[in-house]
């Protein structure tokens, strides 16, 4: 097929493009490149360094498009919540542009990334498709936004949509000559940052809240290995269905609390990582952990990765060689 990527530069959207690539597939990628990396672009894909709000300079109907899988996206939570505007202006104001684009296309099917953080504080875990949906922050409202867009548009022009809704995305994509992790700058993830302290590169790791329901009064969250995310995005190309909207959620079913990943990190590294408790950040649910039953009952997805120390020791792996230049 011919596909539109979206955020292709970017971490999962790389990774995306270089196992539809791999899988003989025709890729234009679409990346202004502001938070994206020019380095994690597939040479064999056709790059057009533009925003999604211009995604109809290259959807047109002539394009010939099979498909498209949309990444593009800000993704900081807490950001989301003091530059709210940012967030409704790329995440669902350029994600409407798309659709609109993909509409006048007739481009058939769209896979959109989305995210746990429509659950908020969920009621259930771990947690169904059917939970209710309410975003304890702005970046899971954007996303909520358009994931209602995609069932209009299913229902109303006969979209076959799918909507993937990860929890906590981690590790790196080592694969022959390919290493794919995670470059974002700032960097706001545990893991990455975690790393960055292990190697000296930061003084310490800051948690934020202590005083959450939990075991250890951290956060706890379901880690994904990006590899086995990836994987999941050309299952659910294959799986779209005209005039359906079918959402998944894609995680490992285990919940880790940021202590315990804190832990694991220093146990792969092999380095001290000091930390400091900070206050709770606005918008952070307590615990998100996915219910993936549903995704392995209909695209038979499986993860190949599913061990936290698995995920760290490839994120290591790629920050250390790729990151650091450190053998």
């Amino acid at each position: 097929m011919k596909l539109l990527v979206t955020g292709g530069a970017g971490f999962i959207g790389s990774v995306v493009t270089r196992m539809l690539l791999d899988a003989g597939h025709e890729v234009v990628v679409l990346d202004d490149l502001r938070t994206g990396h020019r380095e994690a672009l597939a040479p064999e894909a056709t790059h057009v360094a533009a925003s999604i709000h211009d995604a109809a300079r290259v959807l047109t109907p002539q394009a010939g498009f099979d498909g498209v899988l949309h990444f593009a996206a800000l993704i900081a939570a807490g950001e989301s919540m003091t530059a709210p505007e940012k967030y409704w202006h790329t995440n669902t104001v350029g994600s409407l542009a798309l659709i609109d684009a993909v509409r006048a296309a007739g481009v058939p099917r769209m896979v959109f990334s989305s995210t746990a953080a429509v659950y908020g504080n969920p009621v259930e875990l771990p947690i169904p498709e059917t939970a209710v949906q309410a975003p304890t922050n702005t970046y899971g409202a954007t996303k909520l936004a358009v994931d209602m867009a995609l069932t209009s548009e299913a229902v109303g022009h006969g979209l076959a949509a799918v909507s993937l809704r990860y929890f906590n995305v981690a590790g790196a994509y080592l694969h022959g000559d390919t290493a794919l992790g995670e470059r974002h700058d700032p960097e706001t993830h545990l893991i990455p940052i975690a790393l960055e302290v292990a190697a000296d590169q930061r003084d310490k790791l800051q948690l934020f809240g202590d005083d959450y329901p939990t075991p250890d009064g951290t956060c706890v969250r379901d880690y994904i290995h990006v590899a086995d995310l990836a994987r999941a995005h050309l299952l659910a190309l294959d799986a779209a269905t005209a005039a359906q909207h079918r959402v998944y959620n894609l995680g490992n079913g285990n919940g880790f609390t940021n202590r315990q990943v804190v832990d694991v990190v220093r146990e792969v590294t092999g380095h001290p990582v000091p930390v400091e408790v900070a206050p709770r950040r606005e918008g952070d649910p307590a615990e998100l952990v996915a219910s993936a039953a549903l995704a392995r009952a209909d695209l038979g997805w499986e993860p190949r990765k599913p061990t936290l120390h698995a995920i760290v020791a490839d994120a290591w792996s790629f920050y250390r060689t790729h990151r650091l230049g450190r053998p």
